[in-house]
């Protein structure tokens, strides 16, 4: 046998390229090709030798018949490294050279800065422009799959060749796995192939397949929009799939059936039988396992997959893990990119719109949707975020579009979910500050699956972040539920969930300031208006009352039921309520200075306006009603004595400040009191903070010797005491009081029954000009109405809106009938449920009962009078029919329209309550006033 020299096979091999090719082809091993392109990937071409392959022979061929053999090794590796060259960044023009393009792109970036720096009002466009990528994506048709067979049986080097550059330049991750499967159909004469990629994280991989049984006739590749629910997931090391990605094996079997390891699932689903399988892993550059490639059954049918096919594949799949990994790190980059297109179109966002809470935490939720492609987002806020106690006040909800939801569900109910306001994750992450992602509610202990089933709408998985302001605090919680995928949330999503709500709580934190900033207006603005009608007494007024002599009770008549509301004047009413708050014993107990009492009661009857009824008497003759109560109907045997001085400084304190109009009004107008309050019991938090000015006022603070709890408490007191003149709170508590009083559980040792029945006794002295005899409830009656009237003409003349019956002194002669709906329905239930409780307070139901009778002969009177009207119009009208009916079409619907409005006025609308009670015993009053000459024939049918 003859001795080559290495250098004489060397110069052999050399000088004969196209055998060494060949050889190669057939002969080399995977590991071998790995190792080659390890070795030669930090090679360069030069940009010269380049130019020059390029101007000899074109990247591509133009036609099949423009394929030819290459020369040489060097010009095979040269076009593979040109082609991997081949930048998948390309701009527009791929002919200009890179100072070119860089050129024309800064040109473009200056044309839309200045576009943008002038600030038009379509910033949302302009910054989309900016960040408008200037990535195309290549896109490279594959070559007749006959012209592959061709080529495969004629020329296998430039068969190889075409199948490496079929997916070298794919970055579509679709597309590849599609090319790489027929790729392989072909290659091994495989009827079917399947690829497997890897997913997940290290520690819970699975293998996820897109295209499953793809064969090597396929032309139509399937919808994007069908791949996820055509998506095949194997367990990682599970079957013959699993234990070749585990091991990174070949498995080659030439009967499926008997390899414990198969599975027959498929075949039975499909009706298709596997016989042979030949199975390899795909690894990327590090030797790392990123997919496996299954072909199924080698034609002819039947015959198994030979070791030259293993060979082949073997040096095919490399370049497979190289493209397949090229492909995901693009698609990687391209997340990225959207991710933080997302972010600063967030940004744009909340710098757009930082006036409105809801509209912009809608915004932030549809970009949460769209964003992470979840089914539904929620952002839920603290109501306090300094208290230890998480409780949510605000809830927003969104549901995505694209979720495919099996009935039905309203925002509405989805927006009042038990589940968002009594959900326990989100309680613990506003809690501990720590983010939350369960990716098995079911299997989660701090999931609630009953309120899942009540809310309609099955959670799989959550992720749930806090939401932080700027100076680090917790003001809510942001929370999305399934993946639209139906995967879980992975790491990915959580950060850069994270991030999103970074700008979120921004946002939110910017809007929740502007809101602060527009209380402190409003109250800037009421206090204001306050100071510039009101002042505080004089010295010489306080020491004038100071030095007075205070009559008895009994000589003031302030100890009687029927104590006339008009028999003191301004100046007796002060010197009355020093007499009460003597006689209570209140001024020892609680050791109040004279001279701040003096004070702080001039101050009070200073800080009412010169309304026709919510004004300084109102008041007293409240506190009256209060101290009558408690001395002679011995309520201070039950009541303590901070009950007893927190409710007469209520009664003083209830209405201060009043405007003559009432809550409704001030909504409807859009007043600074209803911006600083809100539209419920807007009047009455204004009157208890009024009170509470003048405490904090020098020298007016009664309650000053009280200990620091003590002084805690009264204020709890007094706020509960004035907020429950506000009927809307009555109407809420009434019927469990009513319930407790009938049923004989009322328990006196009961806080909770006891703050029910202070509320009861402050609503019922409010009311108590119904309990008053006839003349003083009617003359009362007559100062509500008038004052109603005057907001009535105010809707008319400022708001161009017609004022409800009650409101409106042109429909004066419907209030008898209101007025005896009020005493039904109202008052006289809270009186005799009092009176259960103690029978001493008999005379103020027998009020009542004789002021009904008099409203009733005043509503039959005015029913007489209008029966009598209309037949002596029906009389008129008869004499000619055709007027006649014309006008009977037009009275009898106004009629009806008048009687639904008074209605309307009377019940629609609880904040109206109030005025609606005084206002109907204020129009009793007018009516009788109006109709003085008929009363004495209502008394006489009595």
């Amino acid at each position: 046998m003859t001795a080559f020299d290495f250098a004489d096979v060397e110069a052999f091999l050399d000088s004969h390229p196209d055998l060494f090719e060949e050889y190669l082809v057939r002969r080399a091993k995977c590991d071998q090709v790995s190792r080659w392109l390890k070795e030669h990937q930090s090679s360069k071409v030069s940009t010269s030798e380049e130019r020059r392959a390029a101007a000899k022979e074109p990247l591509w061929p133009s036609s099949a018949e423009g394929l030819r053999r290459r020369s040489s090794h060097m010009e095979l590796r040269r076009n593979f490294a040109r082609s991997k060259a081949t930048t998948a960044h390309r701009t527009y023009d791929e002919h200009v050279s890179l100072s070119e393009h860089e050129s024309q792109s800064s040109m473009r970036r200056r044309a839309l800065l200045r576009k943008a720096s002038s600030l038009p009002p379509t910033t949302a466009h302009i910054l989309s422009a900016l960040l408008e990528s200037r990535v195309n994506v290549p896109q490279y048709a594959s070559s007749a799959i006959d012209y592959k067979y061709r080529l495969k049986e004629t020329n296998e080097r430039e068969f190889f060749l075409e199948l490496v550059k079929d997916i070298s330049n794919e970055l579509d991750l679709t597309n590849l796995s599609y090319k790489i499967l027929i790729n392989v159909c072909i290659l091994v004469d495989a009827d079917r192939c399947s690829l497997f990629l890897v997913e997940g994280p290290a520690h819970k991989k699975t293998l996820v397949s897109k295209f499953f049984d793809v064969h090597s006739g396929t032309t139509v590749r399937p919808s994007s929009s069908t791949l996820n629910s055509n998506e095949v997931q194997v367990p990682w090391g599970k079957g013959i799939i699993g234990y070749v990605a585990e091991h990174g094996e070949t498995v080659n079997i030439s009967n499926a059936y008997e390899d414990h390891r198969f599975s027959d699932e498929i075949d039975k689903l499909t009706g298709y039988k596997t016989q042979t399988i030949l199975c390899m892993a795909i690894c990327n550059s590090d030797g790392e396992v990123i997919g496996v490639v299954q072909a199924i059954n080698k034609n002819p049918m039947g015959t198994p997959f030979t070791e030259d096919d293993e060979k082949v594949l073997q040096m095919y799949l490399p370049f497979c893990g190289i493209s397949i990994f090229n492909a995901k790190l693009f698609s990687e980059s391209r997340k990225e990119y959207e991710r933080s297109r997302a972010l600063l179109e967030v940004v744009n966002d909340l710098f757009e719109e930082q006036t409105d809470l809801e509209k912009i935490v809608r915004k932030i939720m549809q970009r949460a949707l769209t964003l992470l492609q979840c089914e539904r987002c929620s952002v839920l806020l603290l109501e306090d975020i300094d208290s230890p106690v998480v409780k949510f006040s605000k809830t927003f909800e969104l549901m995505s579009p694209l979720c495919n939801m099996d009935r039905d569900i309203s925002m509405e109910k989805l927006s009042c979910s038990d589940w968002l306001i009594n959900n326990s994750i989100a309680e613990l992450v506003a809690s501990t500050g720590l983010p939350v992602n369960i990716s098995d509610v079911c299997q989660d202990p701090r999931f609630d699956a009953e309120a899942d089933q009540a809310s309609g709408f099955h959670i799989r998985s959550v992720l749930c972040v806090p939401i932080w302001n700027r100076t680090h605090q917790i003001i809510g919680v942001a929370q999305i539920l399934n993946r639209l995928d139906r995967k879980t949330f992975d790491d990915a999503d959580q950060r850069l969930f994270e991030a999103f709500v970074i700008f979120c709580g921004l946002g939110i934190n910017n809007t929740m300031m502007y809101n602060q900033v527009k209380k402190t207006w409003a109250k800037q603005s009421v206090a204001l208006d306050m100071l510039s009608y009101h002042a505080t007494c004089s010295k010489v007024e306080v020491d004038r009352l100071k030095a007075a002599k205070i009559p008895l009770s009994s000589e003031l008549g302030i100890d009687e039921f029927h104590f006339n509301d008009f028999s003191l004047d301004n100046d007796a009413m002060i010197t009355a309520s020093l007499r009460m708050f003597l006689e209570l014993g209140v001024v020892q107990k609680f050791k109040i200075d004279y001279e701040v009492l003096c004070r702080w009661l001039l101050t009070v009857r200073k800080n009412y306006r010169t309304v026709a009824y919510h004004n300084w008497r109102h008041a007293f003759n409240v506190s009256q009603c209060m101290f009558v109560m408690i001395t002679t109907a011995t309520f201070q045997d039950v009541l303590s004595d901070a009950e007893i001085l927190a409710l007469m400084v209520g009664c003083l304190c209830h209405d201060l400040d009043h405007r003559g109009t009432n809550n409704a009004f001030q909504a409807k107008t859009g007043s600074a009191l209803a911006l600083l309050y809100g539209t419920s019991a807007t009047l009455e938090h204004h009157h208890f903070n009024h009170a509470v000015m003048i405490l904090q006022s020098e020298g007016h603070n009664i309650f000053a010797n009280l200990s620091s709890k003590e002084y805690s408490n009264m204020m709890q007191l007094l706020k509960q005491a004035i907020l429950s003149t506000d009927l809307t709170l009555h109407f809420e508590r009434r019927t469990k009081f009513f319930e407790h009083v009938l049923s004989g559980e009322f328990s006196w040792a009961a806080e909770e029954h006891r703050e029910v029945l202070r509320s009861m006794l402050m609503t019922a002295c409010d009311l108590g000009a119904v309990t008053r005899p006839w003349e003083v409830s009617k003359q009362v009656a007559e100062l509500v109405t008038s004052e109603f009237f005057e907001q009535g003409d105010r809707e008319r003349s400022e708001l161009k809106l017609t004022p409800a019956a009650i409101f409106d002194r042109n429909r004066k002669d419907e209030l008898p009938a209101l007025q005896l709906e009020w005493i039904d329905g109202i008052c006289k239930p809270l009186y005799q449920a009092l009176l259960k409780l103690n029978r001493k307070l008999q005379p103020m139901v027998d009020g009542i009962d004789g002021n009904r009778v008099k409203w009733q002969g005043l509503c039959m009177s005015y029913q007489q009078t209008r029966r009598a009207s209309e037949s002596s119009q029906s009389t008129d009208l008869g004499r000619n029919t055709d007027s006649s009916e014309d006008t009977e079409t037009f009275e009898l619907p106004k009629k009806a329209e008048k009687t639904s409005q008074v209605k309307n006025a009377e019940f629609g609308s609880k904040s109206d309550c109030r005025e609606v009670l005084r206002f109907r015993a204020n129009k009793e009053a007018c009516n009788d006033k109006a109709a003085s000459d008929d009363s004495k024939t209502s008394s006489g049918k009595k």
